[in-house]
């Protein structure tokens, strides 16, 4: 996605009037959205998905099958329609033919599309384009109501000469109709996510949360470290207490202040955090493992200053694994996310970190760009859960931790009996 640019669908079905959605697609990019393609199989009859994916610069997707779903489709195609939901602002279906629209009014699933637009919450402009005698049938004029009765915006076709040889009303909008549509839907809905409930939605839920970077002594002035300043999770502490939690907030090593009305306890090390996560633990139902914690300790920490005499050698030995212990020894029902730091192959490395650890979900974190993650006020990733993906482009902290929780919201809903028995 592009990171300054607000990422739309474009839902392109099979009718005489696809090519007029490249025209579309060019207008969306030239009023500074980063629209995405996806098309029914009866499209791809009228062109092909590699003009939209020349155009667009994004995979373009066909099909729910991972083995058939569009230009450069890959292992988590299976359950793109979930991530292309969320991650969308809004869904433009030009043309949208008398089948999707029959679809849609009556909750039918069975191509990307259809599957898609039950799934998102985002705003959903359709533009019809058919026969005259197909758009004036009752069946579509009922169909057409259903939708519009359901918040669906309808861009009415325009009337002219028709592909069929006939004339009359069913040609599609002209592409600046349509794209004063979709600006008005923006303008009306200016969330990416619907919020999973109200501000308070946390009222009750004891979170615990890690944050800061860990530190493991070399001598009584060194040790070893890492560059994690605290902000991401401080972020995700201060907005689970603004949405009504009591906020248990495990800090390492800081950059900067803790957010005010959590419970603040301190643990330099990864042992003392170890310690202080596993005491606690019994009183959170969801808890947040932000934290950067160094997978390796000295083995034997030099009690007075080591001067720079000579070469040394540092033995280490690994750190205790708290984010597996914490999912072991969670109570039921206990909800578990961890974070993965990453600068390259986030999604297989963060899938491998969901499987290994057998959290909930992960926050892969994108720290590759000097103006993201580490030292930064902005962050980029992924909420990877075992049936999904979510795309959460760059924003500040403060706006990622609110998104970071409609997902444990979401999550929450989801798989209410999530975790281990106590």
């Amino acid at each position: 996605m592009c990171a300054d640019r607000l990422k739309v669908t474009v839902g392109v079905c099979g009718g005489i009037a696809a090519y007029k959605a490249v025209e579309l697609v060019r207008l969306l990019q030239d009023s500074g959205l980063d629209p995405h393609v996806v098309m029914t199989r009866a499209a791809e009859e009228f062109i092909r998905p590699l003009t939209f994916a020349a155009i667009s610069g994004h995979k373009v997707i066909t099909s729910l099958w991972s083995e058939d779903a569009g230009v450069g489709s890959d292992d988590e195609s299976g359950i793109e329609h979930i991530n292309e939901a969320q991650t969308t602002r809004a869904l433009i279906v030009a043309p949208a033919t008398a089948d999707t629209l029959a679809k849609f009014a009556h909750g039918l699933a069975d191509d990307f599309l259809s599957t898609m637009y039950l799934a998102t919450t985002a705003p959903v402009i359709v533009a019809p384009a058919m026969n005259v005698n197909m758009w004036q049938h009752p069946a579509t004029r009922a169909n057409i109501e259903t939708l519009r009765a359901r918040g669906v915006k309808v861009v009415e076709p325009g009337s002219g000469y028709l592909a069929c040889g006939m004339v009359g009303g069913g040609r599609l909008a002209d592409g600046p109709a349509i794209l004063a549509a979709v600006s008005e839907a923006l303008s009306v809905h200016p969330s990416p996510v619907a919020p999973v409930s109200a501000a308070n939605d946390f009222a009750g839920e004891t979170v615990l949360v890690t944050a800061g970077g860990t530190r493991e002594a070399i001598d009584p002035v060194r040790f070893i470290g890492n560059r994690s300043s605290g902000r991401m999770g401080f972020a995700v502490a201060e907005a689970a207490r603004r949405r009504g939690a009591r906020v248990i907030l495990v800090c390492a090593s800081t950059t900067v202040e803790p957010p005010p009305g959590c419970e603040i306890v301190c643990a330099l090390t990864a042992e003392a955090m170890r310690r202080v996560v596993l005491q606690r633990l019994g009183e959170a139902g969801i808890v947040v493992m932000a934290a950067a914690v160094s997978d390796y300790t000295v083995k034997e920490a030099a009690t007075q200053k080591l001067k720079r005499d000579s070469a040394r050698i540092l033995e280490l030995e690994p750190t205790a694994d708290i984010l597996a212990e914490v999912v072991t020894r969670r109570r039921q029902g206990t909800l578990v996310i961890g974070f993965a730091a990453e600068t390259e192959e986030m999604l297989a490395n963060g899938r491998a970190k969901l499987e290994r650890k057998g959290v909930d979900a992960v926050v892969v974190n994108d720290v590759a760009a000097s103006d993201l993650g580490f030292d930064s006020d902005r962050n980029a990733g992924i909420f990877l859960k075992r049936d999904g993906a979510v795309e959460i482009p760059a924003m500040t902290k403060a706006e990622m931790a609110e998104r970071i929780l409609d997902e444990i919201g979401r999550l929450r809903l989801e798989s209410p009996r999530i975790g281990n028995p106590a």
